[in-house]
């Protein structure tokens, strides 16, 4: 008799969990090994996943096959999720600057309507991340690596008004009259 395998709990959730996400592969590189024989290639493989609510990770796989890195990549992007805090669920709280190495990003947060202003490794963290506007530079290093790195030390800057004033030990409203009273001091100075 043979044996149907049991579709437990547990399964079924990782699936609904899996579909969840959003992977955008984001560099692929081909890379060589010497060994006495000669070269041994493999692939590398650099994905970003995220739920498009607020959650993003970025991993990194080698295998010798394409398809088996990519996985690796995802996997280990899903084991690194960290969460970032969107003000109306689209843009940031304000503008922060990230670095990995020689890689250095400036991120602002945009109006509505904006869009994502941002180049390649960067839009794809954006798009899973689930930002809708955003204006983003790439200074220094254009490795893809860099780039995501540096934008994932950006993301992990970001403060939400509601943390600041936990961390202050004040209410938001507070926090966001005093904002709101300097937006009134920089329009009257102006004019």
């Amino acid at each position: 008799m043979a044996r149907e395998p049991r579709e437990g709990g547990r399964g079924r959730d990782r699936e609904e969990r899996d579909n969840e996400f959003v992977d955008r592969l984001v560099h692929i590189n081909r890379v060589a090994k010497t060994v006495k024989g000669g070269r041994r290639m493999a692939f590398a493989a650099l994905v970003v996943v995220g739920d498009q609510k607020g959650r993003v990770g970025y991993g990194h796989g080698k295998a010798r096959e394409v398809p088996e890195a990519i996985r690796k990549a995802t996997e280990s992007a899903k084991r690194g999720l960290i969460r970032v805090p969107l003000r109306e669920g689209r843009t940031l709280h304000h503008d922060v600057n990230g670095r990995h190495g020689a890689g250095k990003v400036v991120l602002r947060s945009a109006p509505a309507g904006t869009g994502i202003i941002a180049g390649g490794p960067m839009r794809a963290v954006f798009e899973s991340l689930g930002m809708a506007d955003v204006v983003a530079k790439s200074m220094g290093s254009s490795n893809p690596y860099n780039m995501v790195r540096a934008t994932f030390d950006a993301l992990k800057a970001e403060d939400s008004p509601r943390s600041v004033a936990a961390r202050r030990g004040i209410k938001v409203s507070t926090l966001q009259s005093r904002r709101q009273g300097i937006a009134d001091i920089d329009a009257s100075g102006d004019a």
